[in-house]
């Protein structure tokens, strides 16, 4: 008996949008269990997916709450982020 908790935070995909929508809600809990099914043989049946909304204030990265880092991510030129995935750094300098 899968239980899977998919955590997101609380944000629109499109402007206006105060978070996922059901239809996107109801797209990732298809989608977990058809690969349970499809890679562990487990029926949906018997499958539990639960999706949390977290604040996007209360939701950290890299030691900095998300939107400190996704600022500091757009900050980083772009050839430095590439030069970083052939190393295996990361943004937040680790």
């Amino acid at each position: 008996m899968p239980y899977v908790n998919i955590r997101i935070t609380r944000e629109g995909t499109a402007p206006g949008q105060s978070g996922a929508t059901p239809e996107q809600k109801a797209a990732l809990i298809k989608g977990v269990s058809d690969l349970l099914l499809e890679v562990l043989n487990k029926p949906p049946s018997s499958t539990f997916v639960v999706i949390d909304e977290v604040e996007l204030e209360n939701w950290g990265v890299g030691g900095l709450p998300v939107e400190a880092y996704r600022r500091q991510v757009a900050a980083i030129p772009l050839e430095d982020t590439q030069a970083n995935r052939r190393t295996g750094s990361t943004a937040a300098g680790e």
